[in-house]
């Protein structure tokens, strides 16, 4: 059984969730934010971001920074501005949760084509390195700091038909992996790849459109576990993947 969390366990901390409009990105936005974070939340649409920190605000809870950013074409000099935009105006960063991924169907090889792979490996493996290693100064003066990556299933265990992204997504392993010996210097910083497995997401609606939802595990069921990686409790630990199924008995 997962353990639950005091409402001010993140209390002072500032954490990035990218992906923050919808599925696992929002959820975790408002979870975070339930347990006392200020979020930075970063997303595409101006439209959702706006829609995500109104919830926040109307909910009483520390007033979220929302900062649009297209990750499938931001440039390296854009996430370094990214960064000293959240040090103008939070001072700090405690954490990030990269949630956001690019999904096109489901396709034998043979139908894949040079741009499919490129765009997914694009955010779902680039964009979490470049942004992470922008952050990495912010993250490095935190008193405890949390990377969070949330994988996928068969970036794990490859399936036919998953190419292009159970491959962008089996990269995320390796990067925590190197991610986490590098900075076993920073004692207080870590890196985790969080995997869900099958949740009531909008990708999982796209990539399982015939499952019925009872046969997924709930977002709020996967919350508490998201908690843990992201906060105190999980301290010390790092280069952990962990694979969740939150689905009903």
């Amino acid at each position: 059984m997962m353990q639950t969390f005091d409402k001010d366990y993140l209390a002072g901390r500032v954490v990035l969730v990218t992906g923050a409009t919808q599925g696992i990105g929002r959820e975790t936005a408002l979870a975070a934010a339930r347990h006392g974070a200020t979020v930075v939340l970063l997303a595409r649409s101006v439209k959702g971001l706006e829609k995500v920190y109104d919830e926040i605000v109307a909910a009483g809870l520390p007033e979220p920074l929302a900062i649009p950013l297209d990750l499938l074409k931001a440039s390296d000099d854009e996430f370094n501005t990214l960064a000293f935009q959240i040090k103008q105006a939070v001072g700090r960063l405690d954490g990030i949760v990269h949630c956001a991924s690019h999904f096109y169907a489901l396709s034998p090889l043979v139908d894949q084509r040079i741009d499919e792979w490129m765009n997914q490996y694009r955010i779902n493996t680039v964009a979490p390195f470049a942004l992470t290693r922008a952050c990495l100064p912010l993250l490095k003066q935190a008193a405890d700091a949390s990377v969070v990556f949330v994988g996928e299933t068969h970036g794990q265990r490859p399936g036919p038909f998953w190419g292009a992204f159970g491959a962008s997504k089996a990269g995320l392993g390796y990067l925590v992996k190197v991610a986490a010996n590098e900075w076993d210097v920073w004692p207080q910083l870590r890196a985790n790849l969080l995997v869900p497995g099958p949740v009531n997401s909008p990708q999982r609606t796209r990539t399982h459109p015939g499952e019925a939802k009872s046969e997924r595990g709930e977002l709020a069921a996967l919350m508490p576990h998201m908690l843990y990686w992201l906060g105190q409790a999980s301290a010390g630990r790092s280069g952990e993947i962990i694979e969740l199924d939150l689905r009903p008995s």
